[in-house]
């Protein structure tokens, strides 16, 4: 990815810093302002470099009808690469002051014959007043074309000093060609009189929509730049008088006032490209950090680039159906071979930038600056990002466990409570299989002693016949050879420990290199580490060793013994065998005895190590029950953090959503766990445990060890299958305790007229349209990461888009990226959108490719791409017309 590419395409609108009433050095020595400065250059010198010192990119001419004087400093703005509005500040005949603005490409002659066309041609005169009245000044700017500022509001010359209130006054504050007007500070500081007219209360001086308060006070010195009155923030595409109209007439998203909190800084897609032969070969986009709209006609490929979002990121989709609409894109579409790359800046916890990059089919890769591949996902350094298809929110809808994982955006990350969540997880399925080898071993060793009662009548008999005497000195050999074996047996638990410790070793300390350790606090403390960690391998090592060593010598000793008993055996072997001869004269089989003795000595050890494996099963038990109090315990902490987002939702979107969460609502878990285990009919019992209220999965593992009356009573089970649960054994009750049930959402929506009492109704009771409006509040409420929604105005009406998701964007967009696809003029021109970027498909079908001309990136304020949306989103300059006349405006 060349990101210098990328970031050389347009992005649509920005924040300029502007001072729109720039005076001259002649204004200064005309109306004798006290000046350090002897000379025109060194004036225009300081104040270039003050305009460089203070971010000033933009500065506007403001001498009183006068132009020709601000040559040289229009050159020198330029030369330092800031933009020039060339103007002046006109007098109106009722001695009102304006500024009026004029485009950066106008030259001297053209603003000099406006001057003219003031009535003004002479020149000597200090500060001369015009022969148009405000009305007259007013209605001409559009023409030539230039933007009228009034000036100074508040101040002496300004609109509401030079005029006595009344309805002269009135019309022209109220005239539908001034956008603007100049105060030294926000509107909450303005004269008390005059701030219910700036905030558009005052009903005799009620515009049609709001003004532009631009903060624009007289710059006479280089140092007044660094004073908040005299500069302001606008936003445009390119600084033009069509940028400057398209600002004023939007305020409330393109004014911010040096005293207005500064936008925060957010995780944003800088840029993205494809490398492919596919049908998104070749293009490349340059977002802006704020509202990104994809405009074009059906097939552009704005679904494309919503889904190659998706793809990069490696976020599967929530629903089903976006997950087909998903995989047909990336195969049909991207096809396989087709590289994405997506740019991304991050500002926390420090500013960084990273490319992600994603080849159709492999998974994705994160890069950082310096070029090194991470060992992280995507989603890692996008946090809360949201990406949502065609239709996907209708989807979601009818889901009510997928809707919870929208409110899993509202609830901070806690990584020490889903680490120790990892752990009791593990430690409880650990302690299952432990606990079921133990039942195991037991079951097995209670089998082997079931004989013992018949060995010992046995011997008994044989004892009473005198056989044992006969054959005492085998006895005694045979219960050497048990003492050999369980010897043998106390060391195996040594040997399998001593592996499992080999195995472990070397320890891995590739994180105490020197480069991982570079800058990092402690630097010292943290290199000792690497000796210590050596110290203690060579220490184990050695220990290990030792064992080792230990084991060898121990089962020499016993080798040794067991071939003194085998000589032992052998040795007595003629008499044992002469003594089997004679005791079968008398019809008694020693060869039995003998069986049973051996028999009996190995059932001894068995019997102790039932007794100790009954002991490691109490432990085991005792354990577990702990382990389950702390799981408990977490699952009630992560339901209580899920209600608690619940009710911030709800208290964010008062009278609008209320969001409720049903705790282990989900019961399809279980019921599956069930039918994996047992088998065989259950849905009696399935449709009694996913009846409505809570379930406790370890009450009914509890129920399943007391027995099938308990699960009846208790739960509803049907005889006959609470007898199949409670005889399923130890594992089933286990398995129940270790499940967590998937929580519900349930949310409602007041589908109430404005100003009525709250008309609620849950999702399931809603229309399509009421459904995905209900989602869409969610998703708009605040988050860091980006919002990309793929044509959201499919499933919602005009008067939804206007009056609920327009407003939200525009109040987030300034702390939150959107990306949209519509086909909806309303959300990119309502929403002002700071970058529309228009698709066209080129091509045959089949052969084709998308494309995204530079000229078709901006905002609305660009010419080529206002005309754009007007033919694509409105159908034509004649089809706007024609329904503008129909709806009569």
């Amino acid at each position: 990815m060349d990101l210098n590419k990328i970031l050389e395409l347009p992005s649509g609108a920005r924040f300029y810093k502007c001072a729109f009433q720039v005076n001259t050095f002649e204004y200064l020595k005309r109306h004798k302002h006290p000046t350090t400065y002897q000379d025109e250059a060194s004036y225009n010198a300081a104040l270039v470099a003050a305009c460089l010192a203070n971010g000033v990119e933009i500065i506007g001419l403001a001498d009183h009808y006068r132009i020709r004087s601000a040559a040289t400093l229009i050159q020198a703005a330029r030369a330092a690469g800031i933009v020039v509005f060339p103007g002046f500040e006109a007098v109106s005949k009722e001695g009102v002051h304006f500024l009026c603005i004029f485009d950066p490409s106008a030259t001297l002659d053209t603003v000099q014959g406006r001057i003219h066309a003031c009535g003004i041609h002479d020149e000597t005169q200090e500060s001369p007043i015009g022969e148009l009245s405000a009305h007259e000044l007013i209605e001409k700017a559009p023409g030539w074309p230039a933007q009228v500022i009034a000036a100074h509001i508040a101040g002496g010359g300004g609109l509401f000093r030079a005029l006595q209130a009344g309805q002269a006054r009135s019309a022209i504050w109220r005239h539908e060609c001034l956008h603007a007007c100049s105060l030294p500070g926000p509107i909450s500081a303005a004269p008390e009189e005059l701030r219910p007219i700036l905030e558009n209360k005052n009903l005799d001086y009620k515009r049609a929509r709001d003004i532009a308060v631009l903060n624009c006070q007289d710059v006479c010195a280089p140092e007044d730049l660094c004073k908040a009155e005299t500069t302001c923030f606008v936003k445009m595409t390119t600084p033009t008088i069509e940028g400057l109209r398209q600002a004023f007439l939007d305020p409330g998203s393109r004014v911010r006032l040096s005293s207005d909190p500064a936008p925060e800084e957010h995780i944003e897609f800088l840029g993205m490209a494809w490398e492919s032969e596919g049908f998104l070969r070749g293009c490349r986009l340059h977002f802006n950090e704020n509202l990104n709209v994809l405009i074009g006609g059906r097939g552009a490929g704005k679904s494309s680039v919503i889904e190659s979002l998706r793809y990069v990121l490696g976020i599967e989709p929530i629903g089903e159906e976006a997950k087909a609409v998903h995989d047909g894109i990336v195969q049909g579409v991207l096809r396989s071979g087709t590289k994405v790359s997506l740019a991304v800046q991050s500002y926390r916890p420090d500013k960084r930038m990273f490319v992600i990059e994603r080849t159709v089919p492999n998974p994705p890769r994160v890069i950082d600056s310096t070029g090194n591949v991470l060992s992280v996902k995507p989603i890692d350094v996008v946090r809360g990002v949201a990406i949502f298809g065609q239709n996907e929110l209708a989807e979601l809808a009818r889901s009510p466990e997928k809707l919870t994982t929208l409110l899993h955006r509202f609830i901070p990350t806690d990584t020490g409570h889903d680490g120790r969540t990892q752990e009791v997880v593990e430690a409880l399925r650990a302690n299952h299989r432990e606990i079921l080898d133990c039942e195991t071993k037991i079951a097995r060793d209670q089998e082997s002693l079931a004989a013992l009662p018949g060995i010992e009548e046995t011997l008994k008999r044989y004892r009473e016949a005198g056989v044992e005497d006969k054959l005492k000195n085998q006895a005694l050999i045979i219960k050497a050879e048990a003492v050999v074996s369980a010897a043998q047996e106390a060391l195996a638990p040594f040997k399998r420990e001593a592996s499992k410790l080999e195995g472990l070793l070397p320890i891995d300390s590739d994180f105490l290199s020197e480069e991982k350790l570079q800058g990092l606090p402690a630097h010292d403390g943290l290199v000792s580490l690497r000796t210590a960690l050596a110290t203690f391998t060579s220490g184990t090592t050695a220990a290990l060793a030792s064992l080792r060593e230990a084991i060898g010598r121990a089962e020499k000793a016993i080798q040794l013994v067991a071939t003194q008993v085998a000589g032992e055996k052998s040795g007595s072997q003629a008499g044992y065998e002469q003594t089997l001869r004679d005791l079968q004269k008398s019809k008694i089989d020693g060869n039995e005895f003998i069986q049973l003795k051996t028999d009996l000595a190995k059932l001894g050890p068995i019997k102790v190590q039932m007794e100790r494996t009954e002991q490691a099963l109490q432990t085991l038990l005792q354990k577990r029950r702990n382990d389950l109090v702390t799981w408990e315990d977490l699952k009630r902490e992560r339901y209580q953090r899920l209600e608690r987002a619940a009710k911030k939702v709800s208290k964010d979107l008062p009278n609008r959503l209320r969001v409720k969460v049903a705790f282990g609502g989900n019961r399809d878990p279980l019921a599956n766990l069930l039918k994996q285990e047992l088998g065989g009919r259950l849905a009696e019992s399935i449709t009694a445990l996913s009846g409505g209220g809570d379930l406790s999965v370890s009450a009914l593992a509890d129920a399943c060890r007391q027995g099938s009356a308990s699960l009846t009573v208790d739960f509803g089970i049907p005889a006959s299958q609470a007898d199949r649960l409670a005889k399923a054994g130890s594992k089933l009750p286990m398995l129940l305790e270790e499940l967590e049930l998937p929580h519900s959402t349930e949310i409602e929506l007041n589908v109430g007229p404005e100003n009525a009492p709250p008309e609620w109704r849950k999702l399931s009771e809603l229309s399509r349209g009421q459904k995905a409006t209900a989602l869409l509040y969610l998703l708009l409420l605040d988050s860091e990461g980006p919002l990309v929604l793929d044509q959201p105005e499919d499933n919602l009406d005009n008067r939804f888009i206007s009056e609920g998701v327009v407003p939200k964007i525009r109040s987030e967009k300034r702390r939150r990226q959107f990306i949209f696809s519509t086909h909806n003029a309303n959300i990119p021109v309502l929403g002002d959108a700071e970058l529309i970027l228009a698709m066209r498909a080129i091509g045959e079908s089949g052969g084709g490719h998308a494309e995204i001309p530079s000229e078709h990136m901006g905002g609305i304020d660009k010419e080529t791409v206002a005309a754009l949306v007007e033919e694509i989103l409105e159908g034509g300059k004649d089809a706007f017309q024609t329904r503008r006349l129909k709806y009569g405006f």
